[in-house]
């Protein structure tokens, strides 16, 4: 019994022994895992400052139809076009409900005629006034000449017989005065009749004429060929609240001035692209642009820089607007085609240049994490240019090493928020 106990004893004195050592030897043949920090060098050459974006194909000279000026209400669309339809000039395009504008049309061509039988009337009964009073005048000039040839008698005559020639004749001139006083007054009354007619005439014939031009209007026509490109119905923005708004359709009404349709012009192409803040110093007016329309692959197009726009969006996403107009357009272009963009800014020689990634920005200083006998060590640089990838600088050498990330963070686990004033911001 006791024998048995030693030997067991002595088995697992043995045992443990053997694993004793056996962890000892795991320990120190094994290796702990380090992680690498990935690191490039420092480049020295030509650096061409680029920037990429994304933009959609417009009409250059684009036509853009509109609602007429017509009353205050809406106006209803009888007819038109689908969306992306050759058109040519002449063709027409929109045609809004014209019913309400044809009865003003034929009440004012009634009032219109009504006018021009009321200028007839008035010369008619103006001319027969002139003729009643022309002929009172020549019978009153009539009386005055017999009234002085019996004046003429009168040295034959007796006294009273005189004087009662001489009253005759006094009469008769006095009536005659009279007679020509009315027919001034007569052919001016008349003239004045006539001339409220007419101007009743001629507000009518306006009239007529507006209500006519509203009809013409309402008839809107392409000016040049094109494809059409049918507007959204901001009509509709209570009911999609939120959503991006429907094309306009048969039925639809529009507000005088609402843009309803647009016909780019297919000889002069442009593209409209959000561009980040971050690349505005880098562009002006006139840049070269080469264009790569994502719809036709394997053709590239060339243009310029012909406007840039005003800064706007929030905070975490400021742009502006960069339009670009193309040297030479293509049958297979449509309003709407996504582009992809390469705008040439600038081209340095010798220069010094790194990756983007590899340059940092922490309370106010730009830095780079460079590699030193005694590890990666923070080293201030002065920024020359930055694009989108690259970054040109002073302050290190070609040749030089740097990290692409931030050692201190890459030696140790990820923690949910990191504080010090070293800590590294990239941009």
């Amino acid at each position: 019994m006791k024998r048995g106990l030693l030997v067991l004893a002595t088995v697992v004195l043995v045992l443990g022994i053997a694993a004793w050592g056996t962890l000892r030897l795991l320990r120190a043949t094994s290796v702990t895992p380090s992680t690498e920090v990935p690191t490039t060098a420092v480049k020295k050459g030509r650096v061409v400052i680029s920037v990429t974006a994304r933009g959609e194909l417009q009409g250059g000279n684009s036509e853009m139809l509109t609602a007429p000026m017509v009353g205050g209400g809406d106006l209803p669309i009888t007819f038109l076009r689908e969306p992306g339809e050759l058109v040519q000039a002449g063709d027409v395009v929109v045609q809004f409900d014209i019913t309400q504008q044809e009865y003003n049309l034929r009440e004012a061509q009634a009032d219109l005629a009504e006018a021009q039988q009321q200028v007839i009337r008035a010369e008619a009964d103006a001319e027969a006034s002139a003729e009643e009073t022309a002929y009172a005048v020549l019978s009153a000039e009539a009386d005055v000449r017999q009234a002085e040839l019996d004046v003429r008698k009168n040295p034959i005559l007796p006294a009273i017989s005189r004087r009662q020639n001489e009253l005759a004749l006094q009469a008769a001139k006095d009536k005659l005065r009279q007679a020509q006083q009315d027919l001034r007054n007569k052919q001016t009354t008349a003239a004045a009749g006539i001339a409220i007619q007419k101007a009743a005439e001629n507000k009518a014939k306006v009239m007529a004429d507006l209500a006519q031009k509203n009809i013409d209007s309402m008839t809107l026509k392409a000016k040049t060929s094109g494809y059409v490109n049918i507007q959204q119905n901001t009509n509709m923005n209570m009911m999609y609240w939120g959503m991006q708004l429907p094309p306009f359709q048969v039925g639809d009404s529009a507000r005088s001035g609402m843009a309803v349709a647009q016909i780019p012009d297919l000889k002069n192409w442009e593209i409209s692209a959000n561009v980040g803040e971050l690349d505005r110093g880098h562009l002006a007016p006139g840049q070269k642009v080469t264009v790569k329309v994502v719809a036709l692959a394997g053709k590239e197009f060339h243009g310029a820089i012909k406007s840039l726009g005003g800064t706007s969006g929030p905070a975490w996403d400021r742009h502006f607007e960069c339009r670009i107009s193309l040297d030479q357009g293509s049958p297979e272009l449509r309003p709407g085609m996504t582009s992809n963009l390469v705008i040439t800014a600038e081209t340095i020689d010798d220069a010094l240049w790194l990756p983007f990634q590899a340059v940092f920005e922490s309370d106010g200083r730009t830095f780079v994490y460079l590699k030193t006998p005694n590890g990666f060590m923070p080293h201030d640089v002065t920024l020359v240019k930055r694009s989108e990838s690259q970054v040109v600088l002073k302050g290190v050498k070609e040749g030089d090493v740097v990290a692409m990330s931030n050692p201190d963070q890459s030696s140790k686990p990820a923690a949910p928020q990191q504080n010090g004033a070293m800590k590294a911001l990239q941009k």
